[in-house]
């Protein structure tokens, strides 16, 4: 595993952001979202389970089963990693200060309207376009007010885009990703979902990054 195992495992961070409050149609208080995005050349779907308290998106990344696990308020972060062909479980916890470093590292957009439409996956959607003044950079951005989520911890990049993002970037590094909603269906979010399983050991996430080959 490489320096590119670590970026992948990084983008579940940033598809957890789709989970955003609006002002909308039909609230969904529990279910999944699967998300697809593009991520250093690499195709990556992803399933989003939420819960008014907490998120989970989980994909995978070559022989690698990837898990991130968020709560509402943006206190807690755990990536779980299981390789089955190396008899690997591993669930890294991010403290505090890391969680907060992360969260800074967050572009501040601001948000303009336009008069433009279009249905994606099924929603229909309004263009947004958004503004990094400090990169000097503008995205736009396709939301809807058909539906709601519940509002994770990285969302408060979109907080304030006026709807929920279905079309959008996502942000890590400093580097920004299209990703795209395909779906949000309500369900039982099965138990155990925002748990670390008791078969993984704990590491910190400078252990994750040993692991990946980060410094």
């Amino acid at each position: 595993m490489k320096n590119k195992f670590f970026a992948v495992v990084a983008m579940g961070v940033v598809l957890s952001a789709t989970a955003i409050n609006a002002n909308a149609q039909k609230a969904y208080t529990e279910g999944v979202a699967t998300i697809s995005m593009t991520s250093m050349g690499q195709a990556i779907e992803a399933k989003n389970y939420f819960r008014s308290d907490s998120s989970a998106v989980a994909f995978s990344a070559g022989p690698a089963n990837i898990k991130v696990l968020t709560d509402a308020k943006g206190t807690y972060m755990a990536v779980l990693v299981d390789v089955a062909v190396a008899s690997m479980k591993k669930a890294a916890i991010a403290s505090p200060a890391e969680i907060e470093e992360e969260l800074a590292k967050l572009p501040v957009l601001t948000f303009a309207p336009t008069t433009e439409t279009k249905v994606i996956s099924g929603f229909n959607c309004k263009k947004v376009v958004a503004t990094d003044a400090k990169a000097n950079k503008t995205y736009d951005i396709w939301v809807t007010n058909d539906v709601t989520i519940p509002m994770s911890g990285a969302a408060k990049v979109y907080a304030k885009a006026g709807g929920v993002p279905i079309q959008y970037m996502g942000f890590q590094n400093g580097q920004a990703s299209e990703v795209t909603v395909k779906s949000i269906v309500a369900q039982k979010v099965p138990a155990g979902t925002f748990a670390v399983p008791s078969d993984f050991d704990k590491i910190t996430m400078d252990e994750l990054k040993s692991l990946g080959g980060g410094n």
